[in-house]
């Protein structure tokens, strides 16, 4: 047993620290695979989580993080072997299960999806669990039904993360993307991902009518309030809104027009306790619906000590597309 860089979190008299330090392997958290970890990625919920800016952690102390790519070092479990590489997102991972911002991780090995070949660690945490958020977003609406000739689609937070990865698979599968943002300066930026259209949030932003001119036959939502309220009273007849996100708070200001009148579905979207079968299409998916090249203008790379000072980032909206951490 020895000692390995993470950001660990603890508790404070006031709130929360968080500080990169060298943490025992002896403390780590029972878990029947340990992965030596190369990349992590930030996401929303870590800045909550390194920022204390919500009671994201559950226990301390923490090593912040929700996802990981990495190569399994030690496994008693059946189905891993040292040198196959991994991919976990979610599980609690960074809330209750020490998480990935170190360059050690022991968890479940019912929790890791094999790694495509096609996909590197680092392109899998350039895609991380924004970009498998929203091929879980895209995977309910096909299954809704939902096909590039039903009509357009709205992608809200387009800019950010999720926003990113939806605009450019959706572009990819055919479909016409409308982005929504609040930064209309990332227009080209987001047309080079794809997007046909792209919009000011100011226009899904105001109050929602119960029932609104009817404008896509679907959307990805990661913003929720009233943007998503503003998405569900403007969906075509028949059509449906996948919803997995609340930068703009957890309310949402609608009425039950859009289902009783107009049929539309809210479908909701889990990543953290996604079922595995789902977990790994998703990840198939990723590999032959995403054009990876897209993924460098996408990305920026940051090391472990600058997380911290990025997790304020993001959460102040100053992050386009994802952000990938080098660990190893």
């Amino acid at each position: 047993m020895g000692t390995f860089k993470a950001i660990r979190i603890d508790k404070a008299e006031k709130g929360t620290t968080a500080a990169l330090t060298q943490f025992d392997e002896a403390e780590l958290m029972e878990g029947d695979v340990t992965v030596a970890v190369e990349w992590s990625t930030l996401n929303y919920k870590d800045g909550l989580a390194v920022t204390g800016k919500a009671p994201v952690v559950r226990r301390f102390p923490m090593i912040a993080g929700i996802d990981f790519a990495g190569i399994v070092e030690h496994s008693t479990h059946p189905q891993w072997k040292a040198g196959d590489r991994v991919v976990c997102n979610g599980w609690g991972m960074g809330e209750t299960h020490l998480g990935s911002y170190a360059e050690k991780a022991r968890v479940k090995g019912d929790w890791l999806v094999r790694l495509p070949d096609t996909i590197s660690t680092r392109d899998a945490m350039a895609i991380g669990t924004a970009g498998y958020t929203a091929m879980l977003s895209v995977l309910a609406l096909e299954k809704h039904g939902l096909t590039p000739g039903s009509g357009p689609v709205v992608v809200t937070g387009a800019a950010g993360g999720v926003g990113s990865v939806a605009t450019a698979v959706l572009s990819k599968l055919g479909y016409h993307v409308i982005a929504s943002t609040g930064r209309v300066s990332e227009t080209d930026y987001l047309k080079g991902l794809g997007a046909a259209e792209v919009i000011d949030r100011t226009e899904l932003s105001g109050p929602a009518k119960p029932l609104a001119k009817e404008r896509w036959a679907g959307g990805i939502d990661s913003v929720g309030s009233t943007t998503l309220a503003n998405l569900l009273s403007m969906t075509k007849y028949g059509g449906a809104v996948a919803a997995c996100g609340l930068a703009a708070g957890m309310d949402l200001p609608s009425s039950v027009a859009p289902f009783i009148l107009r049929g539309v579905c809210l479908l909701g979207i889990d990543s953290v306790m996604c079922p595995l079968p789902q977990r790994k299409l998703a990840w198939s998916r990723l590999a032959s619906d995403l054009d990876h090249a897209k993924l460098a203008d996408i990305t920026q790379e940051i090391s472990l000590d600058q997380v911290v000072d990025a997790g304020a980032k993001i959460l102040a909206g100053q992050v386009r597309g994802r952000i990938v951490v080098k660990i190893l």
